[in-house]
């Protein structure tokens, strides 16, 4: 498949889901009306439900997924592996316990987003400071650091909501698994995902020499030290965004880089945009049936995505052989 196929592939399977998370809910709408609302024509209850209620949650949530895949195509060539994400490394573990603090300490706002890009920056580095050897960061040992990581992180998640208050419980665990259902102001995340997209499709080439190694990157012209720098920022800031809007959402950021280089190879310049928009897409799907599925009631995105990520990326583990070496 070429690059503009699976360009021209993903962004109508974008404007495609966008479309169908707008039709969906508990009251029924039909294309009709919500062109019309779209257009500003519709009815005032019915523009209210499409523009004010799910379109807002729609693009939110597309902007969360395209940062995450963002984030784990950034992690996969830190690692040089592509088991990399910032679920599996403890990156989304890091921002959801510094924001669950800080939401216990009362903060909001950017403040809170403050907390949580900073606890995902300090998990990133410390999964590359303790991974450090002898013999450097390998891939293995440092996916390895990252899983004890995360695993220590999900320790104190647990022990900040058990001391959180009963009435605050349901709230912060369905906050962790996934929920976009506060989500008013998409703005923020679709900026940041926009920019992250231009600073990756600018960095393409130099993204493409560092995934063969450091060393060779350095040899080619690639300075390795600030460029690493940019990408703990990168990936910290995108996982940081999606965690304090979201909640923790797992296996976009691994499955979907992973899907785009099968599909149309590891070139960054493809990578980049592709993973941007399937990322996008799959989490605006992944809640249209997380609230529809069993409406009125609604599920947590996260429960959906680690549904169709475990055995999806099983299967693509045992077709190609991923090892951590």
């Amino acid at each position: 498949m070429t690059r503009s196929q699976l360009l021209l592939g993903l962004i109508i399977l974008a404007i495609t889901s966008l479309f169908i998370a707008l039709l969906s809910g508990s009251s029924t709408q039909g294309p009709g009306e919500v062109l019309a609302s779209i257009l500003g024509t519709g009815d005032d209850a019915t523009r209210d439900i499409v523009l004010k209620l799910r379109l807002p949650r729609a693009l939110t949530a597309f902007g969360t997924g395209a940062g995450l895949a963002l984030a784990g195509v950034m992690m996969q060539v830190l690692l040089r592996n592509p088991l990399a994400d910032p679920y599996i490394l403890g990156t989304s573990g890091g921002a959801a316990a510094a924001a669950l603090i800080a939401m216990a300490l009362g903060v909001s706002g950017l403040l809170l987003d403050t907390w949580a890009f900073f606890g995902a920056l300090g998990s990133t580095l410390m999964v590359f400071a303790i991974a450090r050897s002898q013999q450097g960061r390998t891939p293995g040992r440092l996916l390895l650091t990252g899983v004890v990581v995360a695993a220590g992180w999900g320790a104190l998640v647990s022990l900040v909501l058990a001391l959180s208050p009963d009435k605050n419980l349901r709230g912060m665990l369905f906050w962790l698994m996934g929920d976009f259902a506060f989500a008013t102001d998409p703005l923020p995340v679709l900026i940041v995902m926009a920019l992250a997209t231009i600073a990756g499709m600018a960095l393409a080439r130099s993204l493409n020499v560092l995934a063969t190694g450091e060393q060779q990157a350095a040899l080619l012209g690639v300075a390795v030290g600030p460029m690493r720098s940019l990408l703990y920022f990168l990936s910290a800031l995108l996982t940081a965004i999606a965690v304090t809007t979201a909640g923790t959402v797992g296996f976009v950021g691994l499955i979907v880089p992973h899907l785009v280089r099968l599909a149309a190879g590891a070139d960054h310049r493809t990578v980049v945009p592709c993973s941007a928009l399937a990322g996008g897409s799959l989490l605006v799907i992944s809640d249209t049936v997380a609230r529809t599925i069993v409406s009125p009631r609604q599920l947590p995105v996260g429960a959906i995505t680690a549904l169709v990520g475990v055995p999806l990326f099983l299967i693509l583990l045992r077709r190609s052989r991923v090892t951590v070496d």
